[in-house]
């Protein structure tokens, strides 16, 4: 399946590193078997963790695979483990990788791609040296940093980079190969995905989770910051669920602390966890409790996503989709040259 190939890569379909550990080793291998970009959801700040994950990814794929991390927290281990196991990429989003740990990663071999929300932290990426700029419009599901829609970032980012080879990914509602081509026409070289990732097979999400997807639309999503007020102050953007529409109005002190009830819990990665109410942590798959009463983010672009599939399939999909629009396209918007006039009367 290789089409418009990025960064080395078959293709430009990008996994999301969705958190805490939705985009595991399963899905990550899944997508990188199918020619896309896998990026691991990376544990904060753990060395052996974060190489437990990756040696896990490659028990399941021969392909070349990345990790994302979140630069809002002290990350020096997980790094440190990314750069020893010399993965193929890293992702880096919220907050600045300056040009000296660029050109650590490069020194291993790492080509490093940097998550934006604004023209402004592109140009501060492009400065630092990074491989690939992933702009996310507000569409986008779970942390949206941004507040511009993906059709107005995309094309500025794309101006802002230039000539100088560094390919652009969007991010936020595709959901299906139409999303892709447009893209593309918004001068793309790839998209990243997150939300149609989550309702696949292989996605480390609670069934439960994956099951509420198919029944949200565009309308149904809201961006908020009720979710982790305690820990740290983000907007999301989550599915409207009961729960969320009951409490979105809540006064700022309503926060996750250690009053609020505890909803569920679960294992991330090897670590047991309690659940608290509004916290933003999602369920995964071993996920127990209230599962009404935890966060779902979703993207605009959940009203696409209507099955849940091997996520090697949704690859494919893009794929195979996207080379037949653009073919169509070109058929009908595309006026046939002479030569090709003529060899179509040859071979009559």
């Amino acid at each position: 399946m290789k089409f418009g190939g990025i960064l080395g890569f078959d293709n430009g379909v990008m996994l999301a590193p969705m958190g805490v550990d939705i985009a595991g080793p399963e899905p990550v291998a899944a997508v990188a078997n199918a020619g896309g970009i896998g990026l691991i959801a990376s544990p904060v700040n753990d060395y052996a963790l974060t190489v437990k994950v990756i040696n896990d990814t490659r028990k399941l794929t021969n392909k070349p695979f990345g990790a994302g991390i979140f630069l809002e927290f002290e990350q020096e281990n997980t790094i440190r483990a990314i750069f020893d196991e010399k993965l193929a990429c890293l992702q880096v989003y919220w907050g600045d990788f300056p040009k000296k740990m660029v050109d650590e990663a490069h020194k291993r071999g790492i080509k490093v791609i940097h998550q934006v929300g604004s023209v402004k932290a592109a140009e501060r990426a492009i400065a630092a040296g990074v491989d690939c700029i992933v702009a996310q419009g507000s569409e986008a599901g779970g942390h949206v940093a941004g507040t511009v829609s993906l059709t107005a970032l995309v094309p500025r980012i794309v101006d802002a980079v230039g000539n100088r080879g560094i390919p652009v990914v969007a991010a936020g509602s595709i959901a299906d190969a139409r999303g892709y081509v447009a893209a593309l026409a918004l001068g793309a070289q790839g998209i990243n995905v997150g939300t149609r990732f989550i309702a696949t097979n292989e996605a480390y999400a609670n069934d439960y989770y994956k099951q509420q997807l198919l029944h949200y639309n565009e309308q149904q999503t809201d961006r908020t910051e009720l979710y982790e007020r305690y820990n740290w102050k983000a907007d999301v953007r989550c599915l409207r669920a009961p729960f969320y529409e009951q409490w979105k109005n809540a006064p700022h002190f309503v926060q996750n602390d250690n009053y609020q009830p505890i909803v569920g819990k679960t294992i991330f990665f090897t670590k047991e966890a309690v659940l608290r109410r509004f916290s933003g942590q999602v369920m995964n798959r071993p996920t127990t409790g209230n599962l009404e009463d935890m966060v779902l983010y979703a993207g605009q672009g959940v009203g696409l996503v209507n099955d849940i599939v091997p996520a090697g399939e949704v690859v494919k999909r893009f794929v195979d989709g996207a080379k037949a629009i653009i073919q169509g396209l070109s058929k009908n918007y595309l006026p046939e040259s002479k030569k090709d006039k003529a060899n179509d009367h040859s071979e009559d």
